[in-house]
């Protein structure tokens, strides 16, 4: 009789996983464009996350797990006088940057924040350059933490194009721990095997399930799910170079592989080789912190707040018409209970631009959300997909977010129907967002320091070659905050 037993023979590495690694250590960024846009991000990343400082909500998920604990050479985290292990670090950078879901967006099969990974990059870079000067050694510098944050974004946006965890129930935060912990080897001096051993823990691992972003339990895990995320990579980076082993087939072991487990037996889709296509393209978030399928919808509202504000009781009905991510992630109806709950409603968002020709974090609050006329206008919106809408949102030399919105009265007549393509934060306008990146960096900075050390800060931002010469301890230590 033959045994039916699995074989015990020890298989090669997953492919998928070897050609990360490969990736993150031997990969050569040659891309101006890739960089510049990284320092872009680093500085709205930054600002996000200090703004997210005013929400006690935010902040009591911050500092060390057991207070009091001190960490000889830890990481800085901005804006607190926190000093913290790098898995701790990473999960307080990673959350507060997150927070307000204000920070930058990849939009494809699967969505996500690739600068969530700055949570883990700055951590581990900051904690391993503080060790080195402990041991007589050169820091890491800036452009080492932007060549990270470039594979970061990459690793990310790549596995995102084509595979969608959404619609297996996972959250997209498990790309954040893919990459997090590849780039934390990377920090880390880790070899080839040993990225390899970390990544496949990856798989194991698998992710959260995105209860948490729908109804009807919305919350505020969502804010702070990256930096759970970015910190899982951290450790499992760490771990790996201590010698700890990873699992070769952990994808593609019959059975209880990944893809016979989770993946209904299929094997991920890659539309291209990992480059810095992620970073050149990336969006930024920079009028509104809003669910970023929302953007062009808030930006159609506004534009139609003039003729609106001083005829809302006229209102008939609203149509909204939009792709189909939007309408499957953040079409929702009914009560809205919590900030997280607001942030991710397509209607909420255009009623709030349509009724205050404005979008801010604080329109999330209850304090806002008690006006009668949010949900009264909520009731007349109709939403709609145009399929054209959606075949752009998914071809990559476009990369559109569209939306189109039009108003009509009870008395028949209408405004025009405003539509618009690519957000101010897509590559396509990225001319027109600098300044404005700028200035939303300076007002959010505003929240936390003082005018000289914002001008300090910034000057250094806006410098390409100054900011990737500077040491990472030099820089974090620019964003400390002391009573």
């Amino acid at each position: 009789m033959t045994s039916s037993r699995p074989t015990n023979v020890r298989e090669p590495p997953d492919h998928e996983t070897v050609d990360i690694a490969k990736y993150v250590l031997e990969y050569e960024i040659t891309s101006h464009e890739a960089y510049n846009t990284a320092r872009l991000c680093l500085m709205d990343s930054i600002g996000c996350g200090i703004l997210a400082l005013r929400f006690p909500e935010c902040t009591k998920m911050l500092g060390p797990v057991v207070p009091g604990t001190q960490v000889p050479n830890g990481c800085k985290v901005p804006g607190t006088p926190f000093q913290l292990d790098p898995v701790t670090g990473a999960f307080n950078i990673g959350t507060m940057i997150r927070w307000l879901d204000y920070n930058d967006t990849w939009l494809a099969a699967e969505w996500g924040h690739p600068s969530d990974n700055l949570g883990a990059i700055l951590a581990v870079a900051d904690y391993i350059s503080r060790k080195n000067l402990a041991n007589g050694k050169p820091p890491l510098k800036m452009k080492d933490v932007l060549t990270a944050a470039i594979k970061a974004h990459e690793i990310q946006g790549i596995m995102a194009l084509e595979n969608a965890f959404n619609r297996r129930g996972l959250d997209h935060v498990f790309l954040v721990k893919l990459a997090s912990t590849a780039v934390s080897c990377l920090l880390l001096g880790a070899n080839k095997d040993q990225t390899i051993n970390a990544i496949s823990n990856v798989w194991v691992d698998l992710g959260p399930l995105r209860t948490y972003r729908h109804a009807p339990n919305t919350g505020s895990r969502k804010s702070w799910a990256a930096g759970d995320a970015t910190s899982r990579g951290v450790f499992l980076a760490l771990q790996a170079v201590r010698g700890e082993m990873g699992y070769n087939t952990a994808l593609t072991a019959p059975n209880w592989g990944f893809y016979d487990r989770i993946w209904g037996g299929e094997k991920f889709r890659f539309q291209r080789p990992y480059g810095s296509y992620v970073m050149e393209n990336v969006l930024f978030k920079v009028s509104f912190p809003a669910e970023f399928h929302a953007q062009t919808a808030v930006e159609a509202a506004i534009a139609l707040h003039p003729l609106v504000k001083d005829r809302l009781d006229e209102i008939e009905h609203v149509e909204i018409t939009t792709h189909e991510a939007a309408i499957r992630i953040i079409d929702k109806t009914g009560p809205l209970h919590n900030p997280a709950d607001r942030d991710h409603c397509l209607q909420y968002m255009v009623a709030i631009g349509l009724i205050f020709g404005n979008l801010t974090e604080d329109d999330y609050e209850d304090h806002r959300a008690k006006d009668p006329r949010i949900d009264q206008l909520r009731e007349k919106m109709i939403v709609r997909e145009n399929p054209q809408y959606t075949i752009d949102y998914h071809d990559p030399d476009k990369r559109a977010i569209p939306n189109a919105l039009q108003v009509f009265f009870k008395d028949g007549t209408s405004t025009e129907k405003v539509e618009v393509y690519y957000p101010i934060g897509h590559r396509r306008r990225r001319q027109e967002a600098i300044p404005l990146l700028e200035k939303k960096f300076i007002k959010n900075m505003a929240t936390r320091f003082p005018k000289h050390r914002i001008d300090r800060i910034l000057a250094i931002l806006k410098d390409q070659e100054k900011l990737e010469s500077m040491s990472v301890p030099e820089f974090m230590d620019m964003l400390a905050w002391s009573e």
